[in-house]
């Protein structure tokens, strides 16, 4: 098949090894970069505006972005009023995808604990693992009601055991938050709920406003505005990762089903027209069947979800045919896409020698929109390449490892001629000298190997 989809390839990835042998089937014509320079200038200045008028600028930000002018923060009455007519039968789908999410945070948690050990005779030593004060949330709600983001961010804060929980969605379509999301914030745990949407949620709940409680980490997925808005107060809060559009990549080889393939590649380029979807297969045979497939898969959506994926299988689709599940493997790992699919054999193979990835899904049974709304894995995950080096939102992202030490006399004697003759080797007169003070006091009159004192 000719290339007709752009000139965007693997190599911009990262380079390819010379004795791959590897084909394009079909490469993007744009890469999620394309538009970060614009939103990076919209994002600075709408910082800068909030941080001169505080409130009042984020009032007028709702009002001109959302046509929002209604209250910022909802009361409890306000809360029940909305939700109160949410059905049964969506409250126990989002009870129960809630429970999912938060048994598995729970289950992170107890991964990790409190400790102390001996690590020298009278040198004692350990961790507190300690949950952070106060989390900022975020579910957006434009094109779609991201029913899901709001209990996957505010149920994995609340199983670390987060002190305050403030939770943040836009009006949807002119209205207050969607009754859905509402409802999934109050029952996910949520201790306070704004309607605010885009880079003035963000900025709010970075810096407090409207609460009095700025927020220790923002956490949650958004549009490159509200990527960027995260990107830019990374170290005055915490964030969960550098976001980008949402990717999805399949590996397949020849026992793969194609029809299942491409559905579950449509089904994420949904997502949105800037959201890459990804074949990596060892089999010619299947990813033509695959391309195939893909138009008529995409025509069949309903227009908002149509426009979506037809846009983004058209500029940032790609489907690579490898010879070797090895080099498919290799490949996979240098795209780190935010989800990987495995429709293979030997998926325990594939377990073991995968490395870069938000989440992994193994075999047909399962699939990222599971991931996505109810199996219980967190669905905010690492994209742009990200997933090289950072995994996604875990309940360990609400914690704090946070070391102690103290010691006898015994062992400060020992710890201190060590550290009295290394800082002064590396020219820290200061240091060296309160190892100095303590010896002097525990051991006066004893003379002691200190190290030549700091002429700098």
């Amino acid at each position: 098949m000719p290339d007709t989809f752009g000139v965007a390839h693997f190599e911009s990835r990262a380079t390819q090894a010379p004795d791959m042998t590897i084909e394009y089937l079909k490469r993007a014509s744009k890469t999620p970069e394309t538009e970060t320079a614009t939103a990076q200038q919209v994002v600075n200045d709408m910082l800068a505006e909030i941080q001169r008028g505080g409130e009042d600028a984020v009032r007028a930000y709702a009002g001109k972005l959302d046509k929002w002018t209604g209250p910022i923060v909802m009361s409890e009455q306000d809360i029940d009023t909305v939700i109160r007519d949410v059905p049964a039968s969506v409250r126990a789908d989002i009870d129960f995808a809630a429970r999912q999410v938060y048994d598995f945070a729970r289950a992170q948690r107890d991964s990790i604990h409190d400790f102390s050990t001996e690590l020298h005779p009278g040198v004692i030593a350990g961790q507190r693992v300690i949950p952070v004060n106060v989390v900022g949330c975020y579910a957006p709600a434009g094109r779609y009601a991201h029913i899901a983001s709001a209990y996957m961010t505010v149920a994995t804060a609340k199983a670390a055991g987060v002190g305050h929980i403030v939770a943040c969605s836009s009006p949807y379509r002119g209205g207050g938050i969607h009754p859905y999301v509402l409802y999934a914030f109050k029952a996910a745990g949520a201790d306070t709920i704004m309607t605010l949407g885009g880079v003035q949620a963000i900025a709010s709940l970075a810096y407090g406003l409207f609460t009095g409680k700025p927020a220790d980490v923002v956490v949650g997925p958004g549009n490159k505005f509200v990527a960027e808005a995260k990107r830019a107060l990374f170290g005055k809060v915490g964030i969960d990762v550098f976001a980008g559009p949402s990717e999805v990549a399949v590996i397949a080889d020849d026992t793969a089903d194609p029809a299942i393939v491409a559905s579950d590649l449509v089904g994420q380029a949904e997502h949105g027209h800037e959201s890459p979807a990804w074949l990596f297969t060892t089999s010619r045979v299947l990813a033509e069947d695959v391309i195939r497939r893909m138009p008529a898969l995409i025509d069949a959506l309903p227009p908002t979800a149509r426009d979506a994926a037809g846009s983004a299988w058209r500029d940032y689709g790609e489907v690579i045919v490898g010879s070797t599940r090895e080099e498919i493997a290799e490949i996979s790992d240098r795209y780190a896409s935010e989800h990987l699919e495995v429709h293979a054999r030997d998926l325990d193979w594939w377990l073991g020698r995968l490395t870069c990835y938000g989440s992994l899904f193994l075999g047909e049974e399962t699939t990222v929109a599971y991931g996505d709304k109810a199996s219980g894995p967190n669905h905010v995950l690492p994209t742009k390449g990200a997933a090289r080096y950072s995994g996604g939102l875990s309940v360990h992202k609400f914690m704090k490892t946070l070391t102690w030490q103290r010691m006898s006399r015994e062992a400060s004697r020992e710890i201190g001629l060590v550290t009295a003759r290394i800082s002064r080797i590396e020219g820290m007169e200061g240091h060296a000298r309160t190892a100095d003070d303590r010896l002097l006091k525990y051991y006066p009159g004893e003379s002691f190997d200190l190290g030549a004192p700091v002429e700098i």
